[in-house]
Parts: C-alpha cells; structure tokens; sequence
C-alpha cells in the first residue's frame, strides 16, 4: 500500500475502533495507538522522502497513486507529496499526537468528541496528501464541519455563537472557494482535476482575473485574512484545549497551503497582478492582529489575536513571491503551529486550575505552579521571535526574502509588517510579567497543584520541537525546497 494512503486508512480505522469502544481505557487506548502510529509514520515518511532526495530523485511530487473515482466529472482519488506536503503532514502528526493527552480527560460524552477529533485530522491528513481539486475540496470540507459540534458542545462560554459564527463564516469562504475551483476546471479546459496537470494548461488571463481572488478568499477566510478573521478569536477562546491546538495549530496552515497550493500555482498572471491588494489586506492583519492582542485581557483571545498576526505573516510572505520569502511562510507555519498549540495547552491547563483566563484575576503562578509557568515564559519567548526558537529564524526569512523585492511598495509593507515582532514583545512580556511574577492576589489560587504526567509530557514535547525547529532549521529548509521553487518558478512572469 501507498504510505501515503495509511494517513486516510489509519484515522479511519481509529474512527471504527472508537465506535466499538466501551470504557474510557479503550478510548485512550485507542486514540494513544492510533495517533503514535501517525506520528511514527509521520517521521518515516520525511526520513524516506530526504532519503529519495538525497539519492538524486527531482520528480516534482514523489509517492503518486491515482484512482479514477466520478469518471464522469474526471474527479480522482490522486495522490502525492512534495516537501511542502510532508512538512504538513509531520506537523499534523505532532499536534494529533500531542492534543491527544491534552483531552486525557476531556468529559463529559469522551468517545464522542474523539470521534469528531479524528475526523477533524482525517480531513486534515487528505487535504495534504491529494492533489485532485475536488478531493482536496472534499477534504477541506471534512476537516472544518467537526469543528461546530467540537466546540458547540465541548465548549465554553460563548460556545454556540462561537462555533455558529465559525461555521457560518468559514462556509460563506467555502462557497467562494467552490466556484474558484469550479472556474479553474472549466476554465482551462482540463479533462482532470488534477492540480499539476491544469498548472500545465494555461487558464485565459481574462478568467484568472475573476477566480483568483474568489479561490484566496476562500482559501484565505481559514487563513485568518483581514477582514474575514473575525471568526477566529471567537472559536479560539470558545474551544476545548486540544481543539484549540488543533485549529490554531494545524487547521488554519490550510488556508496558507491552499492559496500558494491552488490559486497562485494555478493562476500564477493575477497572482502577479492582483497581489498588491492582498499585500495590503496581510500587512493590516499582521499589524491590527498584534495591536488587538495588546488591549485583550483573556489569554485565549491574546494568543487567538496573536494567530491573526502570525498566520497573516505567511500570506505576506506568499504574496511576495521570493524563493526565500515563500520558504519562510512555510517555516512560519511550522513554526506558528508548533508554538501556538503550545500556547493553547498552557492556558487550557492553567485554566483548568484557576477557572479564569483572565489576566487581572491571577498573579504570582511561577510559585504556585512553576513547571507550567516556566513552559509559558518558553512559549512567549518563542513567539516574541528570540534567537534559538523557531519564531525567530520562521520571521526574520520572511523578513530578509520580502525585503528583497526591489521596489518601495513592498519594501514599505515589509517595514510596516516588522513592526509586529515590537509589538508582539509588548503584549507577551506584559502577560508573563502580570500573571507570573509577584504574589498571588487570590487565596485559592495558592491551594492549586502542579502539572500532571500527560501534561508535563505535552508540554515537554512541542517545547522540544519549537526548540528543534529554531536550532536547526536548515533539514526543513531543505526538506521543501523543491516544493517551493517548482511553485516560484511557475509564478515568475
């Protein structure tokens, strides 16, 4: 079997095995086995494909398979992966693997929010691996229509009008992106759906005007994109603690994926022409994204308005164009995935014990639980961009490659855009400043207890991996490589 094939196979049997479970040791058992075995496959997968690299294989996608599936509207089960698509996949693997024992001991209805869980990274995992327009579609799909029940139901506060928004919002952009891909099918005349077959076809000029911007918007509403990013902070505060790693961290890089995947790939003369007006729409996001999380004073909305931000800096990055700008959006999404479900876990653990998210009721937690006070501070250091994290090296690649566009409309919003990185210094060191240090102000709060085993051990490993990422990023740089220039190289005019 193809190894790509076992990222559907694997979360559908898991989703079996769920529904047959009976007791809360089977559901962990089951969701402990099946989300290692992700993440093992996950890990082989890149070691082959550096491996096949390394051995003088330049195909554009490697692992290919296809099956016819709709004849009559040439729809396939297609599949393959470039460096940019294995990234994805071990980023995947990690956040799955790692929310998993952050819902340890998730209550109440247990197997059935980890049966949404799965099919969340089911549509997650399909998305990546295809490359036929419509199966990404349906994929795309899968991994968003879970995301209403997840927080609807396991939620809290505003969780319905959180997770209706949400959904509203994220199908208004899937309408939109159904009839891009619908225009970029007939548009080009194809007989197939398949994405690297229609980048060969030129799609009149006149028609790729009018399905661009409808294919990055929809792409770009998960994305986070100014102005339809309203959604996010809302579905951030209100989801459960691995949703809200799994959102942040892994479903929003679909927005990301398929703008540079799909619309810029497919329609590279609008890209070039259009990208000026999306430039600016991802300069007001990563700056009004940093500035709202200054005046927030809930640690979920801090770090959801921090998403906005950061996931509008791989936009930016995109639509710039370089080989080095584009190779730093997709460390940026690596880097962002990795820190903010860091994030996310933190603050859902220390909610967890104080009851409160917000800033003003908590005061002095680096005494009462050092072992997740000290994570925090590593997590805000990472997202401040220090030396030595992943943050840093993700932002300053995207600063360097959309600085050297030569020309003063994109070296004045490269200028504006860095001015993210002061005030997101700002509001992290403000919150880790309020709620760690000095003495605790609540009396109850000085009765709480430490982190336990599961989340100790999720902490530890994505700190390990934002550390890893910052440390030695030259594999990953390598590792996509391909993907990116195969991309660059059809956008050059």
């Amino acid at each position: 079997m193809n190894i790509l094939n076992l990222f559907v196979v694997i979360p559908l049997v898991m989703l079996l095995a769920l529904w047959l479970c009976n007791g809360i040791k089977q559901i962990r058992t089951v969701m402990v086995v099946g989300s290692t075995l992700l993440l093992a496959l996950s890990i082989y997968l890149t070691i082959d494909f550096i491996a096949l690299r390394n051995a003088g294989e330049q195909a554009a996608q490697l692992y290919v398979d296809s099956w016819s599936w709709y004849p009559a509207l040439n729809i396939k089960y297609s599949i393959g992966a470039d460096g940019v698509s294995v990234a994805m996949i071990l980023l995947s693997s990690i956040i799955v693997f790692t929310g998993t024992f952050a819902s340890w001991k998730i209550k109440p209805q247990t197997k059935e929010f980890f049966l949404w869980y799965v099919l969340l990274s089911l549509g997650v995992y399909g998305f990546f691996i295809t490359t036929d327009l419509f199966a990404m579609f349906m994929f795309y799909e899968t991994a968003l229509i879970p995301m209403y029940l997840l927080i609807g139901v396991w939620g809290s506060g505003r969780k319905e009008y959180s997770a209706m928004k949400l959904t509203l919002m994220l199908m208004g952009g899937s309408a939109f992106l159904l009839m891009g891909i619908l225009g970029i099918y007939y548009g080009s005349g194809a007989t197939t759906m398949n994405i690297h077959e229609i980048a060969e076809l030129n799609i009149p000029v006149e028609m790729q005007y009018i399905f661009f911007p409808l294919t990055f918007i929809g792409f770009g509403v998960l994305g986070a994109l100014f102005p339809f990013h309203t959604w996010s902070p809302d579905g951030h505060a209100s989801a459960p603690t691995s949703v809200s790693m799994l959102h942040a961290g892994v479903l929003m890089k679909l927005g990301g994926y398929g703008c540079f995947r799909i619309a810029m790939y497919l329609m590279p003369q609008a890209a070039n022409d259009l990208a000026w007006i999306f430039i600016i729409l991802t300069t007001i996001s990563v700056v009004y994204g940093a500035l709202s999380a200054i005046s927030q004073t809930d640690l979920k909305y801090i770090n959801a308005y921090s998403s906005v931000s950061h996931c509008g800096l791989v936009l930016f990055a995109l639509l710039m164009m370089t080989q080095t700008s584009c190779t730093g959006a997709i460390l940026q999404m690596l880097s962002h995935g990795l820190m903010t479900a860091l994030f996310f876990a933190l603050i859902g653990m220390i909610y967890g014990r104080t009851h409160t998210r917000d800033i003003r009721q908590m005061q002095g937690l680096m005494k009462i639980m050092p072992f997740l006070a000290v994570g925090y501070v590593i997590a805000g250091l990472a997202n401040l961009g220090l030396p030595g994290f992943s943050g840093f090296i993700a932002e300053m690649t995207i600063f360097v490659g959309s600085f050297m566009v030569d020309d003063t409309f994109h070296r004045t919003v490269t200028i504006i855009a860095c001015t993210s990185i002061v005030i997101t210094a700002v509001y992290i060191l403000r919150v880790v400043g309020k709620i760690l240090y000095g003495e605790p102000v609540n009396e109850e709060h000085k009765r709480l207890t430490d982190a336990t085993w599961d989340e100790r051990f999720t902490v530890i490993c994505l700190i390990i991996c934002v550390a890893g990422l910052g440390i030695a990023p030259l594999w990953v740089s390598n590792l996509i490589d391909n993907g990116v220039g195969d991309i660059i190289t059809n956008l050059i005019p």
